[in-house]
């Protein structure tokens, strides 16, 4: 690990500890402050630091490795995110005010469109590296995932790529889109389709056609 590998790796931890100090400071002192620094500490500071960390590592995408001396771009976002990841009920908060959801990812990078529906239980483990069109529905316990990592002899390597899903397309309950996965405009992807990486879907050529999408694998 480099240096700033070693220092992301800690950075969830820092952010539990500040937590768990604004809340003791709430409990002896109940006021507007604490929950204000709370707030701060759950919300601002991860975004914040994401914000520096793109501008100094902005490129993401492609195949990289988490052993050795280079560091991983990829590996520092994922420090910098795993809360969310782990306490999904922060993210689960904003979908109470409309359109917030949508602003918060495209606060990490990401590019949504206008009018998106998002059922509470998405799940989205790489912010910046996803796009979605206008008016896109999105069911119950759908995952956003832009990286796959496999070992490759002694190490271990690491292939990322941006989701993109077009305008109006309607994605059902329990799907798993993975790296690279492109959904055409109005597509229909079906429940509990787990869709590969680098694949396209193409929209539904008819209402009644029994396969209700077609899947390309990209060369």
């Amino acid at each position: 690990m480099t240096i700033l590998s070693k220092i992301l790796y800690v950075f969830p931890t820092l952010i539990l500890l500040l937590v768990f100090s604004n809340l003791f400071w709430l409990i002896i002192n109940p006021s507007f402050l604490p929950l204000f620094t709370l707030f701060i500490c759950l919300y601002i500071i991860p975004l914040l630091v994401y914000r520096i960390h793109q501008y100094f590592y902005p490129n993401l995408e492609g195949i990289s490795y988490l052993k050795g001396k280079e560091y991983n771009p990829w590996w520092g976002t994922q420090q910098i995110q795993i809360i969310y990841n782990s306490f999904s009920f922060l993210e689960k908060i904003l979908h109470l005010v409309p359109g917030l959801f949508s602003l918060w990812l495209r606060l990490w990078g990401a590019k949504i469109g206008k009018n998106v529906y998002w059922v509470p239980t998405v799940s989205i483990l790489d912010r910046p590296l996803i796009e979605v069109g206008d008016g896109v529905i999105i069911g119950h316990h759908t995952v956003f995932c832009s990286h796959n990592v496999k070992p490759k002899k002694d190490n271990l390597i690491v292939f990322t790529k941006k989701i993109k899903v077009g305008n109006y397309a309607f994605i059902s309950g329990d799907v798993g889109l993975a790296p690279g996965v492109e959904i055409e405009d109005k597509a229909f992807v079906p429940y509990g389709e787990k869709l590969y990486p680098r694949v396209k879907l193409k929209a539904n050529k008819t209402e009644n056609d029994n396969s209700l999408s077609t899947q390309v694998k990209e060369n």
